[in-house]
């Protein structure tokens, strides 16, 4: 074979070696019949590398065993039935319900809406709308004639402009035209909040649904964010009915003046104002943005007020007349600052239903849900007027057993689905056609069991979820099983420890101590002056007071009871009572006044109580450990090993 060819193979054979993969069901080791897996091993040992302080524990041999004790001591809790405890279990169960709701909301939807809704906080809507209002569950019928009317209003707006209009048709009842002067994201519901920022400045928008009826919006102007502010105010309520003695804007007419003269505008509004939440506190509201009150001019007033303790010329709203102080004006927040409250904000808006509907309509996809479903004609037929007073029943030739749709291997029935509408039955009045009921009943039934049924089997679709409440279950069981094994004993068994500390005792004891004032500084001229004071036996203060001038510190004292090797005493000093020698230390200099000298001495069992419980505890876990080696089988795989450490080597 020629020489090439030979040198071609071997480079192939080292190839096949070193890129060899460790599948997913490669046994590194077993604790007696239960399989450790080489996969779960790789994924901890990668996960704490950069966490682990201790070169020794990076070596794959030795993290090996550290591992294998882990998984002993697992096993010890299983065969205690730790893991069977009731306040386990609802715990785990707690962490893991909570742990779920960041994996099953669509977090692209969800970032996509909050970068959405930051962009819109940085732009106020100025717009009026007409809506013809109708009930969520109204009939086709009257569906159909809302929309009819607001196609027709809408038209009219266009054609005899918003005031013509506003006079013909506004009633407050069914019909509605209403300026909404400045508003941003969140103010209003998001299918009224799309339309207004995906219409032009001047145009009117198509009509549009919310869950007050038929809209059509005029958008009047947009502009930036003028952010929030914060302002106190003084209110002189309007007369009430039939009061005709006071006149509110002579009074606040005076109170402006008082103002003007120089009094305090707080003192006034304590005095004065009429708005009995905000008078005590000197008239202070809390901070608001634009859209976020129910008066536009209150708002103008305090956004055009531009520098802070300005305060406005008397002004009037439906409530009465005001006087608005200026105390703080803010932008809008960086992304950065607010990114997590509009997470939160979005969750609980109505926009969360477009989260929902994203992940519904994963899961139908990812579960093979068909969109058509046979079932809805079938019981649109089986329904009868008794549905709408609760008494309606499954007829009985019933198909109960029919397959209504499969979960994975959980099949559901058109038992299951007839048993949720006979629940259901209060919620539907007789205004709602039998095809409405089905379809909502099926959609919410539908919706509800693939959420349920995602999040049950959660662990097996999300390979990281399961990783994170794995670590958390085995960790929580650990904590029981060194609580009640280790821990317990080294708090409540006094005798032991203190038997532990008899036959230990030389290995806790009090190293030289000093009872000294160290004085530390960069300037040796200081130190050598210190030196000098601390002979004479002038106080600390006196001396403190002479160098540490102008806010400048020059010299900093330590004192106390220092043993040796304290981060205050340089290595080579000398314990000896009387002013020391200045030494350089730490990139200065220090002195110290020693008053007594502490040669090494054993400390008592109560001076030493922490470290002995401490090192009783670790003495009982190694022992422990043994034992568990001993009752426990462990086997590895040698092979399996060889291919982690050349994965991990190669990494």
């Amino acid at each position: 074979m020629k020489l090439k060819s030979v040198l071609m193979l071997l480079f192939l054979t080292i190839s096949v070696v070193s890129t060899a993969q460790i599948a997913s069901d490669d046994v590194l080791f077993s604790v007696d019949e239960t399989p450790v897996y080489a996969s779960e091993f790789l994924r901890v040992y990668n996960k704490n590398l950069d966490l682990v302080k201790d070169e020794s524990q990076k070596d794959v041999d030795a993290y090996l065993q550290l591992f294998i004790n882990y998984k002993l001591k697992l096993a010890e809790a299983k065969s205690l039935k730790l893991n069977e405890k009731p306040a386990y279990k609802k715990e785990l169960l707690s962490y893991r319900n909570q742990l779920a709701q960041n994996y099953l909301i669509d977090n692209a939807v969800t970032e996509e809406l909050v970068e959405e809704a930051y962009t819109r906080l940085n732009i106020d809507i100025k717009a009026r709308h007409i809506l013809v209002k109708l009930d969520p569950n109204a009939s086709p019928k009257d569906t159909l004639a809302a929309y009819m009317g607001i196609v027709k209003l809408r038209n009219r707006l266009i054609a005899e402009g918003f005031d013509t209009v506003k006079k013909d048709v506004h009633d407050g009842k069914e019909i509605f035209a209403e300026d909404l002067g400045y508003f941003s994201a969140f103010k209003m519901v998001y299918s009224f909040e799309n339309a207004a920022y995906k219409t032009e400045v001047g145009d009117v928008s198509q009509p549009f649904r919310s869950r007050f009826g038929y809209h059509v919006v005029q958008v009047l102007d947009k502009r930036p964010s003028r952010g929030t502010v914060k302002v106190a105010h003084i209110m002189i309520a309007n007369n009430a009915k039939g009061d005709t003695i006071s006149d509110p804007e002579v009074r606040i007419n005076e109170i402006y003046k008082k103002l003007i003269q120089g009094e305090s505008f707080e003192s006034l509004a304590k005095q004065f104002s009429d708005d009995n939440n905000s008078a005590g506190k000197g008239g202070e509201l809390a901070p608001f943005s634009m859209g976020q009150l129910s008066s536009s001019e209150f708002e103008t007033a305090s956004f055009n007020l531009v520098i802070v303790d300005q305060y406005s010329e008397p002004f009037k709203t439906d409530f009465g007349w005001h006087i608005v102080k200026l105390l703080e004006r803010k932008p809008v927040p960086d992304f950065g600052d607010i990114k997590e409250e509009l997470e939160d904000k979005v969750k609980q808006d109505t926009r969360s239903e477009r989260i929902d509907e994203s992940r519904i309509q994963k899961l139908k996809k990812a579960y093979k849900i068909a969109e058509e479903q046979p079932a809805i004609p079938y019981f649109v037929k089986i329904l009868n007027k008794t549905y709408y007073t609760n008494t309606w029943e499954l007829p009985s030739k019933f198909k109960g057993d029919t397959e209504l749709f499969t979960l994975g291997e959980k099949v559901y029935t058109y038992n299951d689905f007839g048993a949720y509408m006979i629940k259901r039955q209060t919620l539907f009045s007789d205004k709602i056609p039998f095809d409405k009921i089905v379809d909502l009943n099926y959609n919410t039934f539908l919706e509800t069991e693939l959420k349920s049924y995602q999040e049950a089997n959660l662990e097996n679709e999300n390979s990281e979820f399961a990783d994170i409440v794995g670590e958390y279950r085995d960790g929580l069981l650990l904590f029981e099983l060194m609580e009640t094994e280790i821990w317990n004993a080294g708090n409540t068994d006094t005798i032991a420890v203190q038997k532990y500390y008899q036959a230990h005792r030389d290995n806790y004891s009090w190293n030289k101590r000093v009872d000294a004032v160290v004085a530390s500084s960069v300037d040796r001229k200081v130190i050598r002056k210190t030196a000098r004071l601390l002979k004479k036996n002038v106080p600390l203060d006196d001396i403190k007071a002479r160098f540490n001038v102008n806010d400048e510190i020059h010299v900093i004292f330590t004192s106390g009871i220092l043993e040796e090797n304290h981060q205050s005493l340089p290595k080579n000093f000398e314990f000896k009572k009387g002013v020391s020698s200045i030494y350089e230390f730490n990139d200065g200099y220090i002195v110290a006044k020693v008053n007594q000298v502490f040669p090494k001495t054993l400390k008592s069992f109560e001076e030493a109580k922490g470290s002995v419980i401490n090192d009783f505890q670790t003495e009982k876990e190694d022992l422990w450990m043994q034992d568990l080696h001993a009752k426990y089988t462990v086997t590895i795989s040698e092979s399996v090993l060889t291919q982690v450490r050349n994965e991990i080597n190669n990494q």
